[in-house]
């Protein structure tokens, strides 16, 4: 019933450079990203698997250590991998934070310490996905490999991330209202009509161009694409039908929905026990749904493998299955 396959729509994309794998925890999305790096590093071209998940995996799925670093991975040509460094990313742009403040600071002849103002302003939830945001937008510029695939975070943290170029476009255009405000009052109060510089503002500029071009890559339909991992279960069903919408709505493209772990049917027998018996029944009925609500959007189906995919060797072999 797969009308387009993953092989298919990747053929028909030539262009496609940044691919992104999401889904709720647990369904397989660093396995997806893997396997994917692996087939287009097959392909001749040089290929970064990139973690943007505080909680990595990539290390243990490859069987070596790629943290803080791209790494090439062994025994694979083309293929680098990086698990992204939450803490030095945090104090990297705690560090950016205290020069815009002291900046700010003083240009408003404030002599208060900066400080005070970092702290305020790292302990926000959100200032680590706004981190890792800043050093995944940091990759993509840099443009150093031809095909970057990334391992998300669970989605609604994926959503977050990914959908920070629109809010920091709104927040930027703000700030930049609110300091040429307050510049005018500053030259109208001031004696001299010397126009003094103005850091911060083109800061703010510089930053606005910055999110305008990221949006322009994760909603560029020829270069991205965001595939939704689910195993025929309700729960990761429901996660994706919700957030597909609003990745859609965001102007990011999806390319479709990967179904992992399915269990084959012509493996179980009469003799099978009732427990397995009754989980092929229930990914039966899933199944349908998923037939039903991603009519045309499945790209792969996946099956639940005897072992563990780990390792290179199961990547390779799942390849064969995902990219078939």
């Amino acid at each position: 019933m797969i009308v387009k396959s993953m092989r298919a729509f990747v053929s028909e994309k030539p262009g496609l450079k940044y691919t992104f794998f999401g889904g709720k925890g647990g369904v397989g999305k660093t396995v997806m990203a893997g396997v994917t790096a692996m087939w287009f590093a097959g392909q001749g071209k040089s290929t970064l698997l990139a973690s943007t998940n505080p909680v990595h995996s990539l290390s243990g799925l490859l069987g070596q250590n790629v943290f803080g670093k791209h790494t090439p991975v062994t025994g694979v040509p083309n293929l680098w991998a990086y698990e992204i460094d939450t803490r030095d990313t945090i104090e990297r742009a705690k560090q950016e934070i205290r020069e815009k403040i002291n900046w700010f600071l003083k240009f408003a002849d404030i002599t208060t310490k900066a400080d005070d103002f970092v702290e305020s302003a790292t302990m926000n939830p959100a200032f680590e996905e706004s981190a890792m945001f800043e050093n995944m937008i940091d990759l993509m510029f840099k443009n150093e490999y031809d095909i970057y695939v990334f391992d998300t975070a669970p989605t609604a943290n994926a959503r977050r991330l990914l959908g920070m170029s629109s809010v920091y476009a709104l927040w930027v255009n703000k700030m930049m209202k609110s300091r040429e405000e307050a510049r005018s009052l500053r030259q109208l109060l001031s004696f001299s009509k010397k126009e003094e510089k103005d850091p911060l503002m083109d800061y703010l500029i510089s930053f606005r161009g910055r999110m305008a071009h990221a949006k322009e890559l994760l909603t560029d339909e020829a270069r991205t694409a965001f595939f939704f991992v689910t195993l025929p279960e309700a729960l990761p069903i429901a996660v994706i039908t919700r957030f597909i919408n609003w990745f859609k709505d965001f102007g990011i493209p999806v390319g479709g929905v990967v179904v992992n772990m399915l269990i084959d049917k012509e493996m179980v027998n009469e003799d099978a026990a009732e427990f397995v018996k009754n989980r092929v029944a229930m990914q039966d009925e899933h199944m349908q749904t998923i037939w039903r609500k991603f009519d045309g959007s499945v790209r792969a189906l996946v099956p639940l493998f005897e072992t563990e995919i780990r390792g290179t060797g199961m990547l390779s072999r799942t390849a064969e299955v995902l990219f078939k």
